[in-house]
């Protein structure tokens, strides 16, 4: 299956060169860029997208409001966004989560590591290294407009295997890496992970960390 993906940077060159390094992938495929948030926003509608890859700084309309609208649009919930960005601060990550993005990386990102990275968001997976997931989800959560969200007892709703799936999901453990600690096949804990954020209606990875943090089940990065 080819992965579609549009490129959202208000540089036109930037643009070029991302484009002929994901098009070089032969499972991937650049149909659409946009220069600017709104024209992002626009064109996932349009096209329909496995990946928005988005950078932050545009002008009209920023790539964190536009996130958020394509994460906020039922229509789009197949559609992922990875950002891209030259400004790698803890604000700006965490507004990207908060926002709904499925991943956040810096422009220095190696060429391999970005196609990788698109395959990585169009799976669902969240791509940030354990430290990160751990510290940013705790700093923003801390914040007071995150106080509304899932309740300790929605919970419930998952068996005691899904519910360790996902504290330890949310200290930043790969499917691999969970696999091996538990002593099962990753294609298992991939399902538990999957059951678990379809009963809890997180859309991926990184949402399902939030609400393990959100509903106290894992506290300081530790289950």
């Amino acid at each position: 299956m080819t992965l579609r993906v549009v490129l959202a940077d208000d540089q036109a060159l930037l643009r070029e060169a991302f484009r002929l390094l994901l098009d070089s992938a032969e499972d991937i495929a650049v149909v659409g860029e946009a220069g600017d948030g709104r024209e992002a926003v626009r064109l996932a509608r349009q096209l329909r997208p496995d990946v928005v890859v988005m950078d932050i700084r545009m002008p009209e309309v920023d790539g964190l409001t536009a996130t958020a609208q394509i994460c906020a649009d039922p229509d789009l919930h197949e559609c992922h966004v990875l950002v891209l960005t030259t400004y790698e601060t803890d604000e700006y990550v965490a507004q990207a989560l908060r926002a709904g993005a499925g991943g956040f990386i810096g422009k220095g990102i190696g060429a391999e590591d970005l196609i990788n990275a698109v395959r990585t968001i169009a799976g669902g997976e969240t791509l940030l290294s354990p430290a990160a997931t751990r510290s940013l989800v705790a700093r923003f959560l801390a914040t007071p407009e995150d106080t509304d969200g899932p309740s300790p007892e929605e919970l419930d709703a998952l068996t005691p295997r899904e519910r360790e799936m996902v504290a330890l999901v949310a200290t930043g453990l790969s499917n691999p890496e969970i696999a091996e600690q538990m002593f099962l096949s990753p294609f298992t804990v991939r399902a538990h992970v999957q059951r678990a954020m379809t009963k809890l209606g997180a859309r991926d990875r990184a949402q399902l960390v939030v609400i393990a943090y959100r509903t106290g089940l894992v506290r300081g990065g530790r289950p």
